[in-house]
């Protein structure tokens, strides 16, 4: 029988207004909301809906830089919210579920240990503890290659400073310590040509160098009210399988300090017989990660951009009918998937798991989110369209092509601002003679280069669209 996954996404996981569409549909949305945003302001916290529900919303590089409390809030709310409406509303019955880094502490939530009102008052316990013990200053770098190689390159440099913070696909770790000598990681990694790229984060996370935070934290959790866990939960820190109050504490307490191992979870839990992967969370992070580990697997991200309840329920119905048995979508009807939502690992076939698609909401014209791996209306190749995009913005902003995968996020990733995107954009599409999408698209809310060459094959050519004039 095949089983089902839940993945619960980190700090890239945000999206402006990614559940407006969402609370138009579904009354489940924003009654869960209510009681979040009730709970927050309780916290002395800003109420999460202001961000999940209004597009316009601050992006992830200006929460990062100015309100890390807010984001964490809102990314809790998100997860959870979409959690309850997949299994309450669409009837989800997850085998196992899976946090990443900070998704582990919704995971947490989701599979009962906490209540929601004291999974998010864990959540601010974290805030505080790093207020009450402020780190020294820190970074991360990720490393486009495999955690083995990873060992190597340090080993070699003997940078002992700096060790690996997340194993998150056979081609991508996450690297941490102090700025100075991660700097000379960094530096070195590019040297050899391999992709190396700064995160933007203050702190030196799932690094020793956080254990007063972590021990601050752990003594602030021990306060909240606990209860048996309703489904199984994997943890990719601990490496085990949560089932008591104990293993509860174990995760909190190794959750700033000890490395998220995604890629090692993710094999044992496929060799268990999981063969689909939900992402629980705006954009599609994991699901790609999970694609790159596993080929051959099914990867549903419903909120890859963002989606309405039939897309979601579509999305949904998709991967039903392989895992007849584990889950069932009650009342989803419509064609086998939603492409760009659900698929098999690997980019193949209807369906792939591509980043958010064409339309001038980031949506296709039938709701769906059509990927780059489909030739746009305007016959343009997409791996052409890709490559080129690729090159462009790498002469643009400095970056070795390599670090320019076709799923970087380009905000979240790469730091790029969204007046640099939209500058960019309009030079690729004046190379394609197209003409830029109408006025009031956000070109933000197509967030990597697969995206982009899926808009760009959408456009009209030049001089017979509307009103252009897109905005970031």
């Amino acid at each position: 029988m095949t089983d089902c996954a839940v993945l619960f996404p980190g700090q890239g996981a945000y999206l402006p207004g990614a559940l407006a569409p969402l609370a138009e549909d579904e009354p489940l949305v924003r009654e869960t909301l209510g009681t979040l945003d009730t709970a927050a302001v309780r916290l002395g916290r800003t109420a999460p809906s202001r961000l999940l529900l209004d597009e316009r919303a601050p992006s992830l590089a200006d929460l990062v830089a100015t309100a890390p409390a807010d984001l964490h809030t809102a990314l809790f709310a998100a997860e959870l919210t979409l959690f309850r409406l997949l299994t309450e509303r669409h009837g989800l019955r997850p085998g196992v579920l899976l946090g990443h880094s900070f998704g582990e502490l919704v995971a947490l939530t989701a599979a009962g240990a906490y209540g929601p009102e004291e999974g998010l008052a864990l959540v601010a316990a974290r805030d505080d503890a790093f207020a009450a013990r402020p780190p020294e200053p820190g970074g991360m770098v990720a490393l486009g290659i495999s955690a083995a190689r990873t060992a190597g390159l340090l080993n070699g440099l003997g940078e002992w400073e700096v060790t690996l913070a997340a194993d998150n696909s056979p081609r991508q770790c996450v690297v941490s310590g102090p700025a100075e000598p991660l700097e000379r990681v960094r530096a070195a990694a590019e040297t050899l040509g391999l992709g190396a790229t700064r995160l933007r984060v203050p702190y030196a996370f799932h690094h020793r160098s956080l254990a007063a935070v972590a021990d601050d934290f752990a003594h602030r959790a021990a306060a909240l009210r606990t209860g048996p866990v309703r489904h199984v939960l994997h943890s990719a820190i601990l490496g085990r399988r949560l089932e008591d109050a104990d293993a509860v504490a174990d995760l909190v307490a190794a959750h700033l300090v000890r490395p998220t191992r995604f890629t090692d979870t993710v094999r044992e839990l496929h060799a268990d017989g999981v063969d689909v992967f939900v992402e629980c969370g705006p954009r599609g992070v994991l699901s790609d990660l999970v694609a790159a580990t596993v080929p051959g697997v099914r990867v549903v991200a419903p909120l890859r951009r963002r989606a309405g309840g039939r897309e979601v329920a579509d999305a949904l119905d998709g991967v039903a009918g392989g895992a007849a048995g584990t889950f069932g979508v009650p009342g989803a009807a419509g064609a086998a998937g939603t492409a760009g939502t659900a698929g098999t690992a690997g980019g193949t076939g209807t369906g792939d798991s591509a980043p958010d698609g064409p339309g001038p909401d980031g949506s296709g014209p039938d709701g769906s989110a059509p990927d780059a791996a489909s030739a746009g209306p305007g016959g343009l190749d997409p791996e052409e369209v890709v490559a080129t995009l690729r090159a462009l913005y790498a002469d643009a902003l400095g970056y070795p092509p390599e670090v320019l995968t076709r799923d970087a996020d380009l905000e979240a990733d790469l730091g790029v601002d969204s007046i640099k995107q939209t500058e960019l954009f309009a030079r690729a599409v004046t190379r394609y003679g197209r003409a830029l999408p109408a006025e009031g698209s956000r070109l933000t809310s197509y967030t990597t280069l697969d995206a982009l060459a899926g808009l760009l094959s959408t456009l009209p050519a030049a001089g017979t669209a509307g009103t252009a004039g897109a905005t970031a």
